[in-house]
């Protein structure tokens, strides 16, 4: 499974008087924090600080352990409490209540809670500690991933490896249909699809992708991310209705929709497949020809024992934008430090050790099988992996991929647009420009809201 939950998403500097944030999460105001310079704890004393994360199957707990091993053995004076399995609604409420059970470092699998993160001061800005580790985030981490770690000029949280967004395809099929390779533009993706489509009955014997933003994978954000939409403009207002990427995005996924039998066909079809993450899983038998999927895919797909080869490729790109191929949607887990902690200092030691720390990062994503998130890992001689693996690292390094950005009421806006998805492939709304501009008043509604 991805360590970094897919549909992943992604303020102002910290104010004298914090704000509350109407939210889906529990986050509140988190005033009683230290910012950088305010952090007086000394790190070279022997002290103890508490880390928060999600991780809870069997080899990812081992994992986070022995990040946390080689941590202290670099820092023999810096304990960590480790508790693991924790929500981002119980680390919210923790960041609220503050205390001496309280974590001084979190992580989530989500971008989404950033910009709540850091517009309320739940968690601490780390422009003051990267600027006095002499540590530039810009030249460290992809580009992606510096956009989902801050909001309006605050880095609140860390990159703690990524999951990065391509195309699983059946070699098998495609040889069988006459296909060379992997398409590179959506038009060859379209030809691709329509060609490894098999109906049979009012359903399929294969079909050749499944389009439905209701799908495996196939999320709004996911697609839209190889056309490279501009969300908001310089005023924080949604830039839906006005970049035409997001036009170009909706209307191709539609005419894909249509031309591979039909929204209703497809549903109903894809009512009678295999679940994401079991077995069964249509990609591993064979019903669905391509997949768009992140990288934690192959090894789930391999461990299902599938009857054909498995190629894997960077999604397509439009045609206009053919030399930007081998972009991705890139999305990962973060890791911050609690503005409620008396150990900042030393948290800071932690997360600096885990995010930046080549060899780190790389033990650590070869032991959780997640994409590194600093340029040198991806780099790194250390790293062990399928070589199909490769195109992940390469869509993570890739100045073109894209992310979502954060938002003072974190992923909202994007559950807006993925409804307007819904709305618009089934044939619920016809009026492509109407909608996206209902959406996009929609957004900026929610946003001044939760301000």
């Amino acid at each position: 499974m991805p360590t970094a939950r897919p549909s992943a998403i992604p303020t102002a500097a910290r104010k004298a008087a914090c704000a509350l944030t109407a939210s889906l999460a529990l986050l509140a105001t988190a005033c009683t924090g230290q910012s950088g310079p305010g952090a007086t704890d000394d790190p070279s004393k022997d002290t103890t600080i508490t880390f928060w994360h999600a991780w809870s199957a069997p080899n990812e707990v081992k994992a986070v352990k022995a990040l946390v091993a080689g941590f202290e053995h670099a820092h023999p004076n810096i304990h960590v409490n480790i508790v693991g399995n924790m929500t981002d609604d119980k680390i919210n409420q923790a960041l609220r209540a503050g205390g001496d059970r309280a974590p001084d470092v979190i992580s989530s699998f989500t971008t989404n809670n950033v910009g709540r993160f850091c517009s309320s001061g739940a968690l601490v800005d780390l422009n003051p500690f990267f600027e006095k580790s002499g540590i530039d985030p810009e030249k460290t981490f992809p580009k992606p991933m510096n956009e989902y770690t801050r909001f309006d000029g605050n880095r609140c949280a860390v990159p703690l490896l990524g999951d990065a967004y391509g195309l699983y395809y059946n070699k098998t099929a495609f040889k069988k249909a006459g296909i060379a390779g992997p398409p590179k533009t959506w038009s060859e993706f379209e030809a691709d699809a329509r060609k490894l489509t098999v109906p049979q009955g009012d359903g399929y014997r294969q079909l050749g992708f499944m389009p439905d933003y209701h799908g495996w994978e196939s999320t709004t954000e996911h697609y839209l991310g190889q056309f490279s939409p501009t969300y908001f403009d310089k005023n924080g207002k949604s830039n839906l209705a006005k970049d035409p990427a997001f036009a170009q995005g909706f209307t191709l996924q539609k005419k894909l929709v249509d031309e591979l039998g039909g929204f209703a066909r497809l549903e109903k079809f894809r009512a009678t497949l295999g679940d994401e993450w079991g077995p069964k899983h249509p990609f591993h038998t064979g019903q669905v020809a391509m997949q768009l999927d992140g990288e934690w895919r192959l090894g789930m797909a391999e461990e299902a024992k599938p009857g054909f080869e498995i190629g894997v490729a960077p999604l397509p790109v439009p045609d206009d934008q053919a030399d930007q191929y081998g972009k991705g949607y890139i999305t990962g887990t973060v890791a911050g430090i609690a503005a409620t902690s008396h150990k900042q200092n030393a948290a800071w030691e932690f997360v600096r050790y885990v995010s930046t720390d080549t060899d780190a990062v790389v033990g650590f994503a070869n032991d959780i099988h997640n994409v590194p998130s600093t340029l040198a890992a991806l780099k790194s001689p250390k790293l062990k992996y399928d070589p199909r693996f490769r195109t992940f690292l390469d869509i993570a390094a890739n100045p073109h991929s894209t992310t979502t950005p954060a938002s003072v009421n974190g992923g909202v806006y994007l559950v807006t647009i993925q409804q307007f998805g819904y709305d618009y492939e089934s044939g619920k709304v016809t009026d492509l420009q109407a909608g996206l501009r209902k959406t996009a008043a929609q957004i900026d509604t929610d946003i001044a809201q939760a301000r």
